[in-house]
């Protein structure tokens, strides 16, 4: 069983988690906390196999219980919740040790996969590709001469195309994902050449049609 510790200041938000992951046979809420500063201790006591961290939050925000967690040494595997496309504050709590993020609209189905890949140790980075986010790449040919069907990407390559898509530079992919910003640079590289792409851009386009993000 996947123990979860909820930490969100809406009580009616709690209670749609809880009755969403009642419905998970292997996942069952610990306990919950309203607040950031309700939370620090909590998750100590509590020692739970994952936290869902909102970002805003009265008293003490995610990235803040994030930074002081991290820094003791204590942070267990934790996923932020947004409701909103917060750019800053989500690649500030990856860099907080957040091991991904997740808006609150997410799928049964897509909340508890992200539970089960952070507790096995892996990430959730899943930037929602906004209305806007779309206005902005319908200017671009998709004049593609990708391989059919392309290489697979590795889980890494698919972690930071997903940070692409979210408009994040390479330094500052390379910062939320503790690694050398010449690595991101050639996982990039490799990207667009297992997509058959030239550029971000396209790559980002390639990724949607493929289901990427």
């Amino acid at each position: 069983m996947i123990r979860v510790v909820l930490v969100d200041d809406q009580t009616l938000v709690r209670r749609g988690i809880r009755s969403l992951l009642e419905l998970a046979g292997d996942i069952a809420i610990a306990a919950e906390a309203g607040d950031g500063e309700e939370a620090v201790p909590l998750i100590r006591r509590e020692k739970p196999d994952v936290v869902l961290l909102d970002v805003r939050m009265p008293k003490k925000d995610g990235v803040a219980v994030l930074r002081e967690m991290h820094g003791a040494g204590d942070l267990p595997p934790t996923i932020l919740l947004t409701t909103f496309d917060d750019d800053e504050a989500l690649l500030e709590g990856v860099k907080a040790g957040a091991r991904g993020y997740l808006l609150k609209d997410v799928s049964l189905e897509q909340l508890t996969d992200a539970i089960r890949t952070v507790a096995q140790g892996g990430t959730v980075i899943r930037p929602a590709v906004t209305e806007r986010v779309l206005r902005g790449l319908e200017h671009v040919r998709r004049d593609f001469d990708a391989l059919s069907p392309p290489d697979p990407l590795t889980k890494r390559e698919i972690e930071i195309l997903r940070l692409m898509a979210g408009g994040y530079s390479n330094r500052e992919i390379a910062d939320a994902l503790g690694t050398a910003e010449g690595t991101v640079k050639n996982h990039a590289s490799s990207i667009l050449s297992k997509l058959g792409v030239r550029d971000r851009t396209r790559a980002v386009l390639k990724a949607l049609e493929l289901g990427y993000i």
